[in-house]
């Protein structure tokens, strides 16, 4: 195992230093929510969407487009097909729904960084698709493979972050038909942490899945979720023949995928709350629906990318409270599902990793984190409305997922909680710094930024006077100095080289 283990107690003040000194390489379990969820919509109002979005279904249909198996398939489950229009009739999505289970387990390939996704669980993975990348010193520019590999190297680090994540940045120097192998090998090698499999071509999902049973062995990946990867809907009612065609290599391979409507209300959704829920919920319906047809209990999860749109720019809009609303309302509707729910991330329409940002970011961030959502994708990193990637924002993003941690385990209601030897030893205008219950506690009391600047203003002066983005360029650099490898068997990395190369020679270089 590559994680460092704290060092057993002894050796006076020398080996306490050396403790402090080391290089630590830690990663939070996936979270346990112990605080309730928050419900903002009415029984009624469920009622009426989930009625609603059979209407879509049964009366509107949705379309399947280029993909004949997919209308073959659809036609033998009873639903009325004409053209690559398909409709449903009422309740057949959400019967092929149920059997799409309600929890389930992503193996990494460090078994202790295995995630449990669904129930009470969050798991916070990475930015994801970003084609620009933004830093301190290089300004705006075209991701590349470099760029690729430092994300996922600080993902690694990151003690917050459960999961590697997947296109972190869209590596631009290398060919669009062939980076998703240097992509998939720098999870594989550069983390021990889970992630996401290509969903740009079946054929990438195909070669996705292969890697994955050279990397974990052919049995194991016959039997276990390795992959948890993203299948995005053309909303409205729309499913294409790529994302249709990873989504159908996944599920026959028993691996998980997030059935997502991309939605930017106003434009590929309604402009109403009740709306676009009930247009997101029909969506999600044939999607899992689908997953169920090609291979039932396939994993699958409830999506929801929801954004609203600015009517004087038409540009999207984050961390506003109608996305929390219907991040909200998704959750609800996605626990009657009985699925696991994706939506939230370090969402914000900011160029820099400034106020506007930081503002935007904590009301996605918090939002995700009382609706009840399990996977929680873009969770750090993401600047410009998802179009950059920046490894300043990354940092702060992943620090701040520490109070996400700390928020979800609800408040100690224990006796050593309630403290009340402590209020009997100091009494009346006393203090607590020195009493025995702080001093038992106090490493431990509250969490503790590892980023953000604490110290009187004399002493942050003389330190440099530094903005949070300047200590988030110092924690990057800091971060990519102390990272260690994690160990991969040489065979397996021998086996993983010779495929990609074999696949490479197979197909001439192809950027668009």
């Amino acid at each position: 195992m590559a994680e460092l283990r704290r060092r057993a107690r002894g050796g006076g003040g020398a080996a306490r230093r050396a403790e402090r000194t080391a290089v630590r390489i830690e990663t939070a379990r996936f979270i346990e929510r112990n605080i309730p969820d928050l419900e903002i919509l009415t029984p009624e109002a469920l009622e009426i969407i989930e009625a609603n979005a059979e209407t879509i279904l049964e009366e509107i249909g949705v379309a399947f487009v280029e993909n004949p198996a997919a209308l073959e398939r659809w036609r033998e489950a009873g639903a009325d097909v004409s053209g690559e229009r398909v409709r449903l009739p009422r309740g057949l999505a959400r019967t092929l729904c149920a059997t799409a289970p309600a929890r389930f387990t992503q193996a990494a390939r460090n078994p202790e960084r295995n995630v449990e996704i669904g129930g009470r669980s969050l798991v916070l993975a990475p930015v994801y698709g970003p084609p620009f990348v933004r830093d301190i010193d290089g300004g705006r520019r075209y991701a590349t493979m470099a760029d690729f590999e430092k994300f996922v190297k600080l993902g690694y680090m990151s003690k917050w972050l459960h999961h590697s994540g997947g296109t972190v940045c869209e590596p631009t120097d290398v060919p669009v038909n062939k980076r998703h192998l240097d992509m998939l090998y720098a999870h594989m090698s550069l983390s021990d942490k889970p992630f996401m499999g290509s969903v740009t071509d079946p054929d990438r999902a195909s070669d996705s899945i292969e890697m994955c049973e050279i990397l974990f062995g052919k049995e194991f990946v016959a039997e276990n979720a390795v992959m948890t990867s993203l299948i995005n809907i053309n909303s409205p009612l729309t499913f294409d023949n790529v994302m249709m065609g990873a989504l159908e290599r996944y599920a026959a391979a028993g691996q998980a995928c997030i059935i997502s409507p991309f939605i930017v209300g106003g434009a590929m959704a309604p402009v109403s709350v009740m709306g676009t829920l009930t247009q997101v919920l029909a969506e999600v319906m044939a999607g899992v629906a689908y997953s169920q047809l090609i291979r039932p209990g396939a994993p699958a999860i409830f999506g929801a990318f929801v954004t609203s749109i600015d009517m004087n720019s038409g540009a999207p809009t984050f961390g506003t409270p109608e996305a929390a609303q219907i991040t909200y309302g998704a959750g609800q509707l996605a626990r009657r599902l009985g699925l696991p729910y994706r939506s939230a991330g370090s969402f914000n329409g900011s160029k820099l990793p400034d106020a506007q940002a930081a503002y935007e970011t904590a009301n996605s961030l918090n939002a995700g984190l009382v609706s009840g959502v399990n996977f929680m994708l873009h969770a750090c990193g993401w600047l410009e409305g998802g179009l950059v990637a920046s490894p300043e924002k990354f940092v702060m993003d992943a620090d701040q997922l520490g109070v996400l941690h700390k928020l979800a385990a609800g408040v100690d209601i224990s006796a050593e909680a309630q403290a009340m030897d402590a209020i009997r030893e100091v009494g009346p205008g006393g203090h607590y710094l020195g009493c025995a219950h702080t001093q038992a506690n106090f490493k431990a009391a509250f969490w503790r930024s590892d980023l953000l600047d604490y110290k009187p203003f004399e002493t942050w002066a003389d330190d440099g006077a530094r903005d949070t983005t300047q200590l988030a360029a110092a924690r990057v650099e800091k971060l990519l100095a102390d990272y260690q490898q994690p160990m991969l068997d040489p065979a397996t990395d021998e086996a993983l080289k010779a495929y990609i190369a074999k696949r490479k020679e197979q197909m001439p270089d192809a950027f668009v």
